[in-house]
């Protein structure tokens, strides 16, 4: 069997109705549309939100909040999250994402200072907190900007 011999279903599919074309057809004169009435008249699909001259939902709930556009989402993880990595590594957002403490980084990496770190390491990641930046460097590491 070929791709240009697929065909659907014998009765799946059905011709759709040819609409305004003489009585005959069972679906002339007004097309299924009745008599007179904003959705009798051609283009009449109406604007999204509409209610007929009513003041829409929208319109009339009441605005919350407020929501800022400029934000940037941050991952944050602990200091004590780092202790799965090898003495003296280079931890950057790659490493985080292979050794599954970070699943999607989406604006950026912080990492906060909860927790007790063991080892040397060079972490290399968006933001610190300032106590994480001191037990990075405490134990010899680099705590890197990227």
């Amino acid at each position: 069997m070929k791709l240009g011999e697929l065909k659907p279903a014998e009765g799946s599919t059905t011709k759709g109705w040819r609409r305004g074309r003489g009585h005959g057809s069972g679906n002339g004169k007004t097309a299924g549309r009745g008599h007179k009435g904003q959705k009798s008249r051609s283009g009449s699909g109406g604007k999204v939100g509409f209610e007929g001259g009513q003041m829409p939902l929208y319109r009339r709930l009441p605005k919350r909040g407020f929501k800022c556009r400029n934000t940037k989402e941050i991952v944050a993880i602990n200091v004590a999250l780092l202790n799965v990595f090898d003495d003296g590594a280079v931890v950057d957002i790659a490493a985080l994402k292979q050794k599954g403490l970070v699943s999607n980084p989406r604006d950026g990496v912080k990492i906060l200072g909860n927790g007790e770190l063991e080892k040397k390491l060079t972490v290399q990641v968006n933001q610190y907190s300032k106590t994480a930046a001191d037990k990075i460097v405490a134990l010899g590491g680099k705590a890197e900007v990227v």
